[in-house]
């Protein structure tokens, strides 16, 4: 019902007067001309006209909600809650503020089932893909031990940190495509409308050609004939890839195992694991929710299928009474380093806090591995292309060259 009367709400164009008698313009949201006029008077508007807004011709195309919208959503939340706004209050302010319109809407219908009188959790359990069980969890917790507020400080950290880490992840992954995938396209435009400028050229010299250049020729006709094949099976591939990936669990499994694999990247996506393990168990572990039900929340957070098999044998040697550090040792897809660490924690009585300094150790390490990847990266690449679109020219001027030799 919430998310209906969200939905039904319009976005109107007002003029009027302000108590100064100044003009005054604006747009508002509501559900009809009478709410808007109301809500103006109120403010001290004296109203003129107020318009619905007209809407495009093809619609309206909604933005998606990301998880960055959830983690500032958290955060600005988390800064109400301690200056002291009462909750309901809070999702007025945050709403006025936000850009996106879903995001918007999203926070609004929260608001409503705040304001009828459920819980927060509640009302975050019936938007799951955007709130997954673990932020839900947490923020029961902090309703439940009456510390929402640091609650809510925790979560909107944890989301910060997560959407950071995921962020560099991204970054190490997408340069190297975006690059590959331009030097493809530099390329066949070489094969398909500049080689064969030269293939006429080179038809009435009416001597050999050097092997280079015969073999860069049939390579352009070979790409001419066969280009829309060639385009196509790439298309395909890419829709099957991420349909496979999508829909079949076994190619997710066998894909995460092989990543992990990965020259460089692998330590990278190893790092990644480990600092999110360690700063959901943190996070989870500092709220006071138990020890196996934090383990099944850090599993479902893992975002890789050897690591959350290696976290449920955890769950269950946990369960069965052997101490987590020993548990952890025992998969033996762990560093050391976090074996050693949480051995302290436990001994200490400081795990939460002994986690989040492994959480942002190996998270400085993925932020130092990704610019170094970066900087590595770089002249690999430019020397490719350099080599592609070199070789190319010297394959098409070669005959020229030879052919003022002999003159």
């Amino acid at each position: 019902m919430a998310t209906q009367a969200a939905a039904k709400q319009d976005t109107f164009i007002w003029q009027g007067t302000d108590r100064k008698g100044n003009k005054a313009r604006g747009v508002m949201q509501g559900s009809n001309q009478n709410t808007i006029k109301a809500q103006l008077r109120k403010q001290g508007i004296t109203v003129k006209t107020v318009k619905k807004q007209a809407k495009p011709l093809f619609g309206e195309r909604k933005k998606p909600i990301t998880p960055g919208d959830i983690a500032v959503f958290a955060r600005q939340q988390a800064v109400m809650m301690k200056a002291g706004v009462p909750l309901v209050q809070s999702f007025d302010i945050v709403a006025d503020g936000l850009e996106n319109p879903s995001m918007r809407d999203l926070v609004i219908a929260i608001k409503d089932d705040v304001a009828g009188g459920g819980s927060l959790a509640d009302a975050l359990r019936k938007h799951p893909r955007q709130f997954d069980d673990l932020f839900c969890s947490l923020v029961e917790a902090g309703e439940q031990s009456g510390a929402l507020e640091t609650m809510l400080d925790r979560v909107a950290t944890y989301k910060e940190k997560t959407e950071a880490l995921k962020a560099k992840i991204k970054k190490a992954v997408k340069y190297p495509i975006a690059v590959i995938v331009v030097a493809v396209v530099v390329t066949a435009i070489l094969l398909i409308k500049v080689v064969p400028q030269f293939a006429e050229t080179f038809s009435s010299f009416g001597s050999d050609l050097p092997a280079f250049t015969l073999f860069v020729l049939k390579i352009s006709e070979f790409v001419q004939e066969t280009w829309w094949m060639i385009g196509g099976a790439i298309v395909a591939g890419v829709f099957v890839f991420k349909e496979m990936k999508q829909r079949s669990k076994p190619f997710r499994d066998a894909l995460d195992r092989v990543s992990l694999k990965v020259p460089i990247i692998g330590d990278i996506l190893k790092q990644a694991v480990v600092a999110r393990f360690a700063r959901t168990l943190a996070t989870t572990f500092a709220a006071g929710v138990p020890l196996v039900d934090a383990l099944d929340s850090v599993a479902g957070a893992a975002g890789n299928d050897v690591y959350y098999r290696a976290i449920m044998q955890i769950r269950e040697d946990v369960t069965s009474g052997s101490p987590l550090a020993a548990s952890i040792r025992t998969t033996d897809v762990f560093p050391s380093m976090l074996i050693q660490m949480v051995q302290i924690g436990e001994e200490s009585g400081a795990l939460d806090e002994m986690l989040d300094k492994v959480a942002t150790f190996f998270e400085e390490a993925v932020d130092n591995a990704v610019d170094g990847l970066t900087s590595l990266l770089e002249p690999l690449i430019m020397s490719v292309l350099g080599v592609l679109v070199g070789g190319l020219m010297i394959a098409m001027y070669l005959p020229i060259f030879m052919l003022g030799s002999v003159v």
